[in-house]
């Protein structure tokens, strides 16, 4: 187990190489929690994983640093040893999961890696380049399950402590443990009384479950658009420290961490990856029992790929009701288009598309299916628009 001694090394240590990242007060957040927000997404690397991934190669000895390092990752931790072993004068192979986002391959590669892509998620990452580093004789840097590791993420928790003395609660995304073993170990031993609460996507709740049976399991598969999180097997350590430290450990669906992404992005004009965005989600949709209390999200990373951050987008808009769809069945003359738009109009709706097309076999042959869809305030104005169509007669199916 590392000790707070430990911690406090890594944070001396790590003092010119990261970014200090001040906690944002985010009331807007939830409007019955009094949220800050830890952003390591504006970390130097974008997430918090160049401070576990420096320190642990800043304790190599001579004769490994001569040899270099290898690692695994999904993207984040990847570009930490990229940067720490470039800055070091060493060389670095990074095994990457195919399916990692392109911006952080091309990150890695800019932070002086070489690259190596493993057909698979993290966990086949993970076993090839532990083939790679018997045969090159490499030094391996966990992305989690390591001492100095989890001692260097641990210097988050110090933080939060030396900035919000009146903190309560903080709530960390968990993938495979190393963010949420470091920042519990150092809180609970200074603070125990301050609640630390882990969040994991649903499509990936492997410490969730491994808690749950009070063992290591290994998911069959992995499926969420927090990629940064997507591990189908957490670490021994880290498991222990979960047991030891944390209070809890709550799931998030993707519709809840596609809203969290778009409140980051409209209230705090902060851009977060989906791994980075779970804490920020439990918050927002009552996974955790945080009501009244000073909490701290930290919002992990901000390396998310640009190409699907409209879908994301979109898929927040519709999970909070600024986005909705409706289809309407219509007599085909002429003014009923005219007449649904007046209507959804005098709400305050805006209209962004329509479709319409003759409705099918079965029905009146002058029947029809209109198909709008329009930008909305919240649930509340959807309701509106839809007894004001009902009211004028319209019927939605």
């Amino acid at each position: 187990m590392i000790t707070l001694e430990t911690v406090y090394q890594a944070a001396f240590a790590l003092k010119d190489v990261i970014r200090n990242t001040e906690l944002i007060h985010a009331p807007n957040i939830k409007e019955d929690v009094d949220v800050y927000i830890k952003p390591e997404n504006l970390q130097v690397t974008g997430s918090f994983k160049v401070r576990g991934s420096a320190f642990k190669i800043s304790q190599l000895s001579d004769e490994e640093k001569k040899k270099g390092v290898i690692a695994c990752s999904a993207g984040n931790h990847a570009q930490g040893v990229a940067l720490a072993a470039t800055k070091n004068g060493i060389k670095s192979i990074i095994c990457l999961p195919e399916g990692a986002p392109i911006s952080k391959v091309e990150a890695t590669r800019k932070f002086g890696a070489e690259i190596e892509m493993v057909k698979g998620v993290y966990d086949d990452a993970y076993h090839k380049a532990l083939e790679l580093r018997d045969e090159k004789g490499m030094a391996f840097i966990h992305p989690f399950d390591d001492e100095a590791v989890i001692a260097g993420q641990g210097t988050i928790g110090l933080e939060i402590l030396q900035e919000n003395p009146d903190v309560e609660a903080v709530v960390v995304p968990v993938g495979g443990g190393g963010l949420i073993s470091g920042v519990a170990y150092a809180i609970k031993t200074l603070r125990p009384d301050v609640k630390v609460y882990g969040v994991q996507a649903e499509g990936a709740p492997s410490m969730v479950k491994s808690l749950d049976e009070d063992k290591i399991l290994t998911l069959p598969k992995v499926s969420t658009i927090a990629d940064g999180i997507a591990v189908k097997e957490p670490g021994a350590n880290t498991f222990e420290y979960c047991k030891k430290y944390v209070d809890e450990i709550v799931t998030v669906t993707e519709d809840e961490i596609s809203a969290a992404i778009l409140k980051l992005i409209e209230q705090q004009k902060l851009t977060a990856e989906g791994a980075g965005a779970v804490s920020v989600a439990a918050v927002m949709f009552d996974k955790v029992p945080v009501k009244n209390k000073n909490t701290v999200c930290i919002v992990s990373g901000g390396n998310i790929d640009v190409t699907i951050l409209s879908r994301v987008i979109s898929r927040g808009l519709l999970k909070t009701g600024r986005l909705c769809k409706l289809s309407i069945e219509l007599m085909d003359k002429p003014g009923q288009l005219r007449d649904v738009s007046e209507i959804i109009a005098s709400c305050g709706a805006n209209v962004v598309s329509v479709n319409y097309e003759h409705a099918g076999k079965g029905s009146n042959v002058n029947d029809c299916v209109l198909t709008i869809e329009m930008e909305t305030k919240n649930f509340e104005h959807i309701k509106q628009v839809e007894n004001a169509l009902k009211n004028a007669g319209f019927h939605l199916v």
